[in-house]
């Protein structure tokens, strides 16, 4: 698996369909093998049910959900607990993070040697 990506949440109903796509398209575009953890840190909207259809649509979306509100912190450790690709990359769910810039990420840890790279 090339990338794993982690992305904490906490009620980002509106914006994971898009999210998600955007993610899809660059990995597709660069052929990269990836998965997606979706960690949601007890929202109280419906982002869990959007995750559960993303995921039914795209089995690299996975999602782990929180009972209540653990914080960012919780939400990365599981995730870094499960991910199990070559670079693993953090990302907001607000669409503040672009996905487009995964690739420069990827080439710096892989290509350039680089242990950890932040954007």
């Amino acid at each position: 698996m090339d990338i794993s990506i982690v992305i904490p949440l906490f009620n980002e109903e509106e914006s994971l369909p898009e999210l998600c796509s955007w993610i899809e398209k660059v990995m597709n575009k660069n052929n990269y093998s990836y998965e997606v953890f979706l960690i949601d840190d007890g929202s109280k909207d419906s982002s869990w049910q959007v995750i559960e259809e993303l995921s039914a649509k795209n089995s690299s979306i996975k999602g782990v959900k929180f009972r209540r509100n653990y914080g960012k912190s919780a939400a990365l450790n599981i995730g870094f607990q499960k991910a199990s690709g070559d670079v693993v990359i953090t990302m907001d769910a607000d669409l503040q993070d672009s996905p487009d810039e995964i690739p420069a990420l990827y080439d710096k840890i892989m290509k350039e040697d680089f242990d950890l790279v932040s954007g």
